[in-house]
């Protein structure tokens, strides 16, 4: 097998972690204000993503680096075409991190009402944005060949706003919903649970006919193999084996056949691009595949032998942090907001 192949394989795969591990993240903090009606209650929920939230955005920083590697003209056409998407996301992102080490620094309810506001808006915008990228990138975006023989994007930020993109949006908004509701119904206990409980149905339902909408739609258009109907209809009957076992208290279940349906779109969606890394929207004219956009055979040689050796690591240390913080939370367990921060809540749980 190519390296090439591998590594588009690779990336494909923290992708999937990212979009599993930080898809609840993001969930959970659109939720906050939803599910969390009181401050102790808020407090809990945050609780339970305080040792998760920074190391699930790992997956995403390590697909970038890992992107920029193996495959340099993917990552240089990707950053500049979608230049203000992806800055709207990594703010995002920084404001919500920030609202996580903040909002427990002081007890008045109006500071940590805004700081809750920049949880929830910081995961709204890359929950949604991420689903508008990966659909461009699946239909294909204007390129040209430069003087110098490099491919470019030669769109602008509204030829990135088209139906299928934003549909592709609005799926991965409310995947990302759903898998935080489902999340919070297997870490709470009490009323904030019940809440979650009621919520997977109905934002689940609504994922449901949306993706099953996008999907086809990317079958049926994009798509040039017939393998890739696999995947789809199986991400298609876990999501409804997640929201069956949700109506059966299942939650751990639940949440396996979530983040299956999660993994499943992902392989899809890579599994529609592939050879390509950056299509040319029309599919005449030159784009990026895995073989013009990437880096040399030893560049791939050595990142693949480091990648044996640290990735083993790295997913060791994930699962053992998951482990130790696996028990559930209640808004009973909180302290009063004069009585410490999210570290020391946190070093509690």
């Amino acid at each position: 097998m190519e390296l090439q192949t591998v590594w588009f394989g690779l990336i494909a795969v923290l992708w999937t972690g990212y979009f599993i591990l930080e898809g609840f993240d993001f969930g959970v903090g659109m939720l906050l204000r939803i599910v969390g009606k009181n401050e102790a209650e808020r407090r809990a929920i945050i609780t339970t993503l305080g040792p998760l939230w920074d190391g699930n955005e790992v997956w995403v920083l390590v697909a970038g680096g890992a992107t920029f590697a193996a495959f340099p003209e993917w990552y240089a056409t990707l950053f500049s075409g979608f230049y203000l998407p992806l800055l709207l996301i990594l703010v995002a992102l920084i404001i919500r991190g920030v609202a996580f080490e903040y909002r427990s620094k002081h007890a008045d309810l109006a500071w940590r009402a805004r700081w809750d506001w920049a949880i929830a808006i910081g995961s709204f915008l890359p929950a949604l944005l991420w689903g508008v990228a990966f659909a461009n990138i699946v239909r294909g975006v204007p390129l040209e060949v430069s003087g110098l023989g490099n491919v470019e994007y030669v769109g602008g930020f509204f030829n990135l706003l088209n139906p299928y993109a934003l549909l592709g949006g609005l799926v991965t908004l409310t995947l990302f919903l759903t898998h935080g509701a489902i999340f919070l119904t297997l870490k709470m206990s009490g009323d904030i649970r019940e809440r979650a409980h009621a919520l997977v149905t109905k934002i689940g339902l609504t994922a449901a006919v949306l993706a099953v909408v996008f999907l086809l739609w990317t079958q049926l258009s994009y798509s040039d193999k017939t393998w890739t109907w696999v995947t789809i209809l199986t991400a298609a009957g876990c999501w409804l084996a997640g929201l069956g076992m949700n109506i059966k208290r299942r939650e751990g279940w639940a949440f396996i056949f979530s983040a299956l349906t999660l993994a499943l779109t992902v392989v899809s969606l890579f599994g529609v691009l592939y050879p390509n890394v950056m299509p040319n929207i029309d599919r005449a004219l030159v784009g990026l595949d895995i073989h013009n956009a990437s880096s040399t055979e030893y560049t791939l040689r050595i990142m693949t032998t480091v990648a044996v050796i640290f990735t083993p690591i790295v997913l060791a240390y994930q699962a053992w942090t998951y482990w130790v913080f696996r028990k559930r939370m209640s808004s009973e367990q909180i302290p009063t907001p004069e009585a410490g921060t999210l570290g020391e809540l946190t070093k509690s749980h």
